[in-house]
């Protein structure tokens, strides 16, 4: 079953200040690295060392500088040379404040920064690790894009990095490569967006850091706006609270030589993007629910990506049916029937039967609690009555409690026309609700 993207993380932020700083190199004469990652939600998740503290951040093109935060699960950690200063990100809340962190060391196996700024968020309602499932403490980009050639593989959940000035293009016919600018850091491409017909030209920020597809801002004078059939959804959460806009289809959206059909984008609302500055230069962003669909070199130095389709690149683009968005808040207890093995006892009858004997036997054991983070005003979940703070206990009869947040978020939003049975927890109480899954468009 395919993994919904039912969370986006939304990273882009503004900061009072500039950074100096020295830049990533390579240990021991090393030229390249390859690192492990996992995909989640269409966001890169990989192992980084913050002065000899692994932690795991999120890779994400739409920062310029890196943020820390859920920190206070690692009390090891070291935080240097500290003064505070102001957030401002995607949300319809106010500025957030935090602290500037100078001259950290940041490392992976064979590369380190030994003079790293970041910032930390020191607020535990930043906390994305809850939305995805998985611990996570900070988001980077910029810094570690500047001084690498970097490939993601997102078939193979692999990134590569390699000495700008060794690397070597490969001789590919089925490989675009495309030209990039940066502006504050941050990596913008020229695409297309069918709208209603409409072939509309846009400037798009590369944002590895959102989970959904195509955002677009609208634009009178370039005719972008919402289309006729839209609905309003949760878009995600920023460093100032949640976002909230529309949600539609595209007639196509097309970069470099690809042209990808039907795509989904959002259009956030303008209270949402109040803080972003300059919001004029650009006319969205396209994130990860695209970029997975390719293996991508970033070659910040040169100034251009390369993008080759690979095995996502025809799945479905789907729309969160249910209107149910999940976290985990806690621990709950769960009771496991197990059964034991005794021995093996032969039958004196003439078949030779062998009888395995079996002990029953019940456990409680602590899992993470599935809880309901977001419900859809006017969505199906919404209608039949379910609430924010909901624990799941089961989907269909089958028991939530040895799944992941993406497991579920598919099992609840498989395709249009599934009956969905639900079993919650309200305050100690158990309560079951059922709905039909219907296109929301």
């Amino acid at each position: 079953m395919r993994k919904l993207a039912s969370f986006c993380l939304i990273s882009l932020f503004v900061i009072q200040g500039v950074c100096a700083q020295t830049g990533f190199r390579f240990k021991n004469g090393a030229s390249e690295e390859t690192i492990k990652f996992e995909l989640i939600n269409n966001l890169i998740i990989f192992p980084l060392k913050v002065n000899n503290v692994e932690l795991s951040f999120i890779l994400d093109t739409g920062v310029s500088s890196p943020i820390l935060f859920n920190i206070y699960q690692s009390d090891s950690l070291q935080i240097r040379n500290v003064e505070e200063i102001t957030l401002k990100g995607l949300g319809e809340g106010d500025p957030i404040k935090a602290f500037k962190s100078s001259k950290n060391v940041f490392a992976t196996a064979e590369t380190y920064n030994p003079n790293q700024d970041f910032y930390v968020v020191i607020d535990a309602a930043i906390n994305f690790s809850p939305r995805l499932g998985v611990p996570v403490h900070g988001i980077i980009g910029y810094d570690f894009f500047r001084d690498f050639v970097v490939e993601i593989n997102y078939a193979s959940e692999k990134i590569k990095l390699f000495k700008p000035d060794d690397y070597n293009y490969r001789n590919c016919t089925r490989c675009n490569s495309i030209d990039i600018s940066l502006l504050r850091k941050k990596p913008y491409l020229n695409a297309k967006v069918g709208l209603e017909g409409k072939e509309i030209p846009v400037r798009l920020l590369i944002d590895s850091g959102s989970s959904d597809a195509l955002w677009l801002f609208p634009n009178k004078e370039m005719g972008i706006k919402v289309p006729v059939k839209n609905f309003e959804d949760f878009l995600g959460r920023g460093l100032s609270g949640s976002v909230y806009g529309n949600k539609a289809k595209t007639d196509y959206f097309e970069v470099g030589d690809y042209q990808l059909a039907s795509t989904n984008v959002a259009f956030p609302s303008e209270e949402s993007i109040q803080h972003l500055t300059n919001p004029g230069t650009r006319n969205g962003s396209v994130g990860g629910e695209i970029l997975k669909r390719f293996n991508v070199v970033f070659d910040y130095p040169n100034r251009k990506v390369t993008i080759k389709k690979n095995k996502h690149f025809n799945d479905d683009f789907r729309f969160n049916l249910s209107g149910i968005e999940l976290m985990h808040n806690g621990l709950r207890p769960v009771e496991v029937k197990a059964r034991k093995y005794e021995g093996v006892v032969k039958e004196e009858d003439p078949t030779g039967a062998i009888k395995i004997l079996l002990d029953d036997s019940t456990r409680f054991e602590l899992h993470p609690s599935i809880e309901i983070a977001e419900i859809r005003e006017k969505s199906l979940a919404d209608e039949v009555g379910l609430k924010v703070g909901d624990v799941i206990i089961s989907v269909n009869g089958d028991s939530v409690y040895d799944k992941s947040l993406q497991e579920i978020s598919g099992m609840l939003n498989e395709k249009v026309g599934k009956k969905i049975r639900l079993v919650i927890d309200r305050n100690g109480i158990e309560l079951k609700f059922s709905f039909e899954l219907v296109d929301v468009l």
